[in-house]
């Protein structure tokens, strides 16, 4: 038999990762276990189907579809449906997870939730306010959930008419609204739509307290049902026919959208998925689709790639894959009344830096309420960012990544002859050194326009006074005017400490890796690590240069998410080994440990910093996030 296994990649699922660790990563792209397409030969047909035909004649254009997504950089994305009217709790009782998933948590029957969703009327709803929030705030492409998981068309659809807007008490078109907001104000427009997961088809994966339906929460059949069970493929056709295919064949012919976002692939099998794909690139070959609808280890078939949900942190990618973020305000993509979690527009404005320093575009949730209003704290974000980005906005949109190695100040953007600095913590004394640019510099500024006249190219980067620099609240950016756009250090694979930076961080995504490579983790609060250390060859390491020398605390950060792991292990900096041992009788929990190492001296020049298990117990060692050094 034919098979293709998936990748569990954090970033990339389309392209060979290279990186400094040149490492597969854990992450499936979704919150799913196994969001991956197992290729039997059954996919293997419709893989060279696709790849001597209709495939490969869309490819010939995808750098012409995704230039003006790339450029875009920053979009909102919306979560709203019926189920923003409820706010995550259902006849009381509070629902867990993300709110847009209450009617699978809470197991609310088909019927029930149709005749509770004829109340949905939200007349707080206004196109051009909430497209009007998103410009304001810099963003330049808009995609809302035409269908969720639950089934409900949020348009008045010709197919399932029951499940969609008609049947409620609110009769307008809310996405047709949408898109022409969009484009009085210059927005790329496109739609969610998820095509696996339907719970309210009786012959979609998902809904399995309804129907005996496979895909759902008791796992009918397996997470490959499709392979086990391909008698039953038969009713998920009928559905792909009936409402999948042509709901989204409307949905481009009716609004004509510059973007479709897809997910949860793994409810069903690549051919099927690819078929749909088919379908969207026979009706508009110029739509621009995400990376995930249908992809194998080796290819993706959309047009660019996918973080897991609400990174912190990014996985390093191949040069030039086009990727994207989605962060969301709080914890949940659907407005919950009970998540109190909102990040603040800091948090948000280094999301933007750290992804566009990487090449990446950010696509940043929001969920609004049942009856259309915004909820209060993620207006305020929006409006926080758009204060910023009056001044900052060309320092993230359309940009490049700097060649420059990684600074412990913030990262680095660029635009032909000219550096944005993103500093996200400025020096406690001295100054800024922005670390391997040896370039010429014709000046230095704020963007601001502010001119900042004390600067000095030494052999190791440039210095920067910056005691005329207010301590920045996320993110303070200065312009660094090149002589050319030759900024290539002699040695980018170094990241820079400084002993004039409270928190250097050492994070184990840019580690070098010694041995069998290692797994990351999919960038989330404490799950930006590696996974997958098992045996005593192998290692982490960073090749680091220190610009200020003295005296740094030293600490790692871990998670032991296993239970009776651990070892010992020791960590050599400074030319100094550290012992250190973690107890495998220690607690078990998906929250991250610090570790107290003691203090080093580093001297300024090159450091070569290892981390080495000597001993491991258990199925592994536990999952490493970062070294840390603070001075003294």
């Amino acid at each position: 038999m034919f098979k293709i296994k998936y990748f569990f990649f954090f970033l990339l699922s389309s392209v060979t990762i290279v990186s400094i660790a040149q490492t597969k990563n854990v992450n499936e792209g979704n919150e799913a276990a196994n969001m991956f397409n197992d290729a039997t030969v059954r996919d293997k047909n419709a893989l060279t189907e696709a790849e001597n035909g209709w495939w490969k004649q869309a490819a010939s254009t995808r750098e012409q579809r995704v230039k003006r997504w790339k450029e875009a950089t920053f979009g909102m994305f919306v979560h709203w449906g019926v189920y923003s009217q409820y706010g995550n709790i259902w006849k009381g009782k509070q629902g867990g997870g993300y709110a847009e998933h209450l009617m699978r948590v809470m197991k609310i029957p088909r019927q029930e939730y149709l005749d509770s969703a004829r109340r949905f009327n939200p007349l707080k709803f206004d196109a051009e306010e909430w497209v009007l929030l998103a410009k304001n705030a810099g963003m330049k492409y808009f995609i809302i959930t035409a269908k969720h998981h639950d089934g409900f068309a949020m348009y008045p659809t010709a197919f399932s008419s029951e499940y969609s807007l008609v049947n409620t008490l609110f009769q307008r078109d809310p996405l047709a609204e949408l898109a022409a907001a969009c484009r009085k104000h210059g927005l790329l427009f496109g739609f969610y739509y998820s095509h696996a997961f339907d719970w309210e088809h009786p012959d979609a994966p998902g809904n399995d307290w309804d129907y005996d339906n496979p895909g759902g929460d008791r796992l009918l059949g397996g997470a490959n049902w499709f392979d086990k069970h391909p008698d039953w493929l038969t009713k998920a056709k009928r559905y792909v026919d009936e409402k999948a295919i042509p709901q989204i064949e409307e949905l481009i012919q009716r609004y004509h959208p510059d973007l479709l976002w897809f997910d949860t692939p793994h409810k069903l099998p690549l051919s099927e998925n690819l078929r749909i794909l088919k379908a969207i690139r026979m009706t508009d070959p110029s739509i621009v689709v995400n990376g995930r609808l249908a992809r194998t280890e080796g290819k993706n078939y959309g047009d660019y790639l996918n973080t897991a949900d609400r990174p912190e942190e990014y996985y390093p990618v191949s040069n030039g894959a086009y990727w994207e973020a989605i962060p969301t305000t709080n914890e949940s993509y659907g407005y919950s009344s009970t998540d109190k979690s909102h990040k603040s527009t800091a948090h948000f404005i280094k999301l933007l830096a750290k992804a566009t320093a990487m090449g990446g575009n950010i696509l940043m949730n929001i969920g609004p309420k049942g009856d259309g209003s915004i909820d209060g704290p993620d207006v305020t974000i929006l409006k926080g960012l758009g204060q910023w980005m009056k001044e900052n906005s060309e320092s993230v949109i359309a940009v490049t990544p700097s060649k420059l190695p990684r600074q412990p100040w913030g990262v680095i953007t660029q635009r032909g002859y000219i550096l944005y600095l993103h500093v996200f913590e400025r020096p406690q004394q001295g100054d800024l050194v922005v670390g391997g640019l040896t370039a010429d510099v014709k000046s230095v500024s704020l963007l601001s326009g502010k001119k900042l006249g004390k600067y000095t190219s030494k052999g190791d980067g440039l210095h920067i006074s910056v005691n005329r620099i207010d301590p920045p609240e996320g993110d303070e950016v200065l312009v660094v005017e090149l002589g050319s756009d030759a900024a290539n250090p002699n040695n980018n694979d170094l990241i820079y400490l400084d002993h004039n930076i409270s928190n250097n961080r050492l994070l184990t995504f840019y580690a070098k890796q010694i041995g069998q490579p290692m797994k990351f983790g999919d960038g989330k609060k404490d799950r930006y690590y590696v996974a997958g250390w098992t045996g005593l060859d192998q290692a982490l390491v960073w090749n680091t240069y220190v610009l200020t020398g003295g005296r740094f605390k030293v600490s790692v950060r871990y998670v032991k998410d296993m239970a009776n792991t651990g070892g010992d292990l020791s960590l050599t900096v400074g030319g100094k080994r550290i012992d250190f041992a973690i107890n495998p009788a220690s607690p078990v929990g998906s929250h991250g440990s610090q570790l107290e190492l003691g203090i080093v001296n580093l001297s300024k020049g090159e450091q070569k910093i290892e981390l080495r298990a000597n001993r491991i117990e258990g199925t592994e060692m536990v999952k490493f996030l970062e070294v840390i050094l603070i001075p003294k």
